[in-house]
Formats: C-alpha cells, structure tokens, sequence
C-alpha cells in the first residue's frame, strides 16, 4: 500500500512540476505582460495578485528592478524569489 501512495505522489508531483516549467515560454517581462499572462507564468501569483501588479505598473511606471514587484499589494519577497528565474524586464533595458 505504501509503494502505491509513493508512486502516486510522485506522479502528482511530476505532473505539477511539469505546469511550472518556463523552459518552453521563457521569462515572462513584467513591464509589458498582460494579467493574464502574469497569472499563468508565475508561481503563487493569481489572478487578483497579477492585476495587482498590472495596477501598480500603470500609476508607477515600469519596474526598473524585479525586486520592486514587494511593493505591489499582496506579492512578498517569497513570492519574488520564487520566480526571480522567471522574471524578465527587458522593455526596461531596451530604454536605457
């Protein structure tokens, strides 16, 4: 019984590992990308937290740096770390 439950967890898991992967899109730019695509591209951020970040972005301006993503409502540092390989902010540097 117990080998059953450890290969279904592992299936689980590598199924969930498997959603998360940015191999396929790449890192997502927070300066240009939709909520939408926000929600969909990075981890623990929902729907509510990616207009969040849309918001801040539209009275702020662009990011100029990925850690500046704590000042918007409801994102944490954690949540920063988690998807810094994630995160890209290329409209930024394309105007420097």
């Amino acid at each position: 019984m117990n080998l059953t439950r450890n290969i279904f967890f592992a299936l689980v898991l590598a199924l969930s590992l498997t959603g998360l992967s940015m191999a396929e899109t790449g890192p997502i730019d927070i300066n240009t990308a939709s909520a939408e695509q926000l929600a969909e591209a990075l981890n623990g951020v929902g729907e509510a937290r990616a207009e969040a970040i849309v918001s801040y972005r539209e009275e702020n301006g662009d990011f100029e740096h990925v850690d500046e993503l704590v000042n918007v409502r409801g994102i944490g540092l954690q949540t920063v770390d988690r998807n810094r390989d994630s995160i890209t902010l290329e409209s930024q540097r394309d105007t420097q």
